[in-house]
């Protein structure tokens, strides 16, 4: 089948490769028509150096090569992801389906990349999310996704595309609660890292990531996802490893933070998108505006945004006043 992956970051790139090794003609569109030449000399992108280019996999910077795709998958980072389906608005097939796999939320909006693709493509979306690092995947290491759209031919349709003997996807009627649980663990994966610059324990971590896990599904719900969701690959599943591993930008900026870092200086020293930074502001956001107490977001974005101190912060968080695990504890 025709495909094209939008995006030459890690995760487009991972995606490309996996594409290709399931049969389908790949073309892979990047901005950086600087490394279009040494991607196809080579077969390697600096993004995801561990990684080898199939040689069928084709490389192009118009956007054009969209064109005739039965499939188009939208891997851009989120802040310029609107602009970039405006360019390939105008060369898609009628009867092109769009899968989002890009973890985050719109600045300013708010919106779900799902949201933002369908606005402007006029397209049906499936989104394709899960605990799923780029460098894994393109090594063919076993990994579990989720298809999650409300049209369930069509989640099936990209769980055909995408599964494999190496790469499990189940399906999903909740694209609300897969993208949310998605981007908003990049928050708690970046107070993660946080927590490791501040020399805190394994105990601290699994804390932090259980009440993060809460104010995901607090908002989530608010918005209409199913709780349920967050118990799953999407949610759980991708918090824990985006917070524990090192692949993770967004725990490796924590990281950094922690250790005294100005946020800026932190997010060079990465030297990828950190998308847990412009997820926090967005949360914030969002929680203030569902009215939804989300302490940990509030007290990332303070730190991230406000210049408030990192170690302020999280004593405070500690220091809050004392309460019951179950909001509805049912005790008499």
């Amino acid at each position: 089948m025709k495909t094209a992956v939008v995006g030459s970051g890690a995760w487009g790139t991972a995606l490309a490769i996996h594409l290709c090794r399931n049969g389908h003609d790949v073309t892979m569109w990047t901005f950086e028509t600087e490394l279009i030449e040494g991607m196809v000399k080579d077969r390697k992108n600096p993004r995801l150096p561990n990684a080898v280019l199939p040689e069928e996999l084709k490389i192009s910077g118009d956007y054009s090569c969209v064109a005739g795709c039965s499939l188009v998958v939208m891997a851009s980072p989120s802040f310029p992801i609107r602009s970039v389906c405006r360019g390939v608005a105008p060369y898609l097939s009628e009867d092109a389906v769009m899968v989002s796999v890009t973890k985050g939320l719109e600045q300013g909006t708010q919106k779900r990349m799902s949201q933002v693709v369908a606005e402007e493509t006029r397209r049906p979306v499936v989104v394709l999310t899960g605990p799923s690092h780029a460098e894994e995947v393109a090594l063919n290491i076993p990994t579990g996704l989720l298809a999650a759209c409300e049209d369930k031919a069509l989640a099936e349709f990209v769980q055909d595309v995408f599964m494999s003997d190496s790469l499990r996807v189940y399906t999903s009627p909740d694209p609300v609660g897969a993208e949310l649980g998605a981007a908003l663990k990049n928050v708690i994966a970046l107070c993660a890292g946080v927590t490791d610059g501040l020399g805190c324990g394994d105990n601290t971590k699994a804390m932090l990531m259980t009440r993060g896990l809460t104010e995901i599904a607090r908002l989530g719900c608010s918005l209409g996802a199913h709780k349920e969701t967050f118990a799953g690959l999407s949610g759980v599943g991708d918090l824990i490893v985006t917070c524990t591993s090192m692949h993770s930008r967004n725990r490796r900026a924590g990281i950094l933070i922690g250790q005294g870092k100005p946020v800026q200086q932190a997010m060079q020293e990465v030297g990828a998108v950190v998308e847990g930074y412009y997820a926090a502001k967005s949360a914030w956001e969002l929680g203030q505006k569902q009215g939804i107490d989300m302490p940990i977001t509030e007290a990332t974005y303070r730190v991230l945004y406000e210049n408030a101190d990192v170690k302020d912060g999280f004593y405070a968080l500690l220091t809050r006043q004392r309460k019951a695990e179950p909001e509805d504890a049912g005790w008499l």
